[in-house]
């Protein structure tokens, strides 16, 4: 089985890929980032993508969106240190088959990737009673504006970035402030990023 291993920190993608390489039965690929790791699904076949979801570049739930659109039949788990409701919630809507935190067993992990490939949805209990918490109010583009605010580009660069008028990323922000109660786009993507929306 050929899995894509997406995660940043170099620590733990090693510990992950050695320990799925000890079992015998996969073959492993890894990806620093969540560029390099789209970049690796266009050029290539896998049967899993195994990724994290706070990454620089794409993100985890980026990926399977991506994946979702133009290769629906590969199986998605995530691993993260985030149990937030909000990512949950929309790991679910992306396809996703299994999501667990870095802290569960290593046979868990070995266990979930088995079942998502035979088709079968693995949530950790306690992240799947979150996921029925609030509903994520920002739409994609409030989200990709608020995640660059986030990251201290200016107005100018966030609208390059996203390729539109600034008068438009203004409305973007606007709103996301609005839906989110708060006073600037910096406290915006604070509260985002608490509930697991960005």
């Amino acid at each position: 089985m050929k899995i894509l291993l997406a995660e940043d920190q170099a620590m733990v993608r090693g510990a992950l890929s050695a320990l799925l390489s000890l079992s015998g039965e996969f073959e492993v690929i890894q990806a620093a980032d969540g560029d390099e790791a789209l970049s690796l699904l266009q050029q290539q076949d896998f049967d899993l993508l195994l990724t994290d979801i706070e990454m620089p570049g794409s993100t985890g739930l980026e990926l399977a969106c991506w994946c979702q659109q133009h290769k629906p039949e590969l199986k998605i788990v995530i691993v993260t240190t985030f149990g937030r409701a909000g990512y949950i919630k929309r790991a679910i809507e992306s396809g996703v088959g299994g999501f667990l935190l870095k802290d569960a067993p290593s046979d868990t992990l070995i266990d979930a990737i088995h079942q998502v490939m035979a088709g079968k949805r693995v949530i950790d209990p306690e992240l799947a009673i979150m996921a029925i918490g609030e509903q994520d109010p920002l739409n994609d583009k409030e989200r990709r504006a608020l995640r660059l605010a986030a990251e201290g580009k200016s107005t100018a660069e966030i609208a390059a970035s996203l390729f539109i008028a600034e008068g438009t990323l203004r409305n973007y922000l606007s709103e996301a402030m609005s839906k989110l109660h708060a006073s600037n786009r910096i406290d915006a993507a604070r509260i985002a990023r608490q509930k697991g929306w960005l």
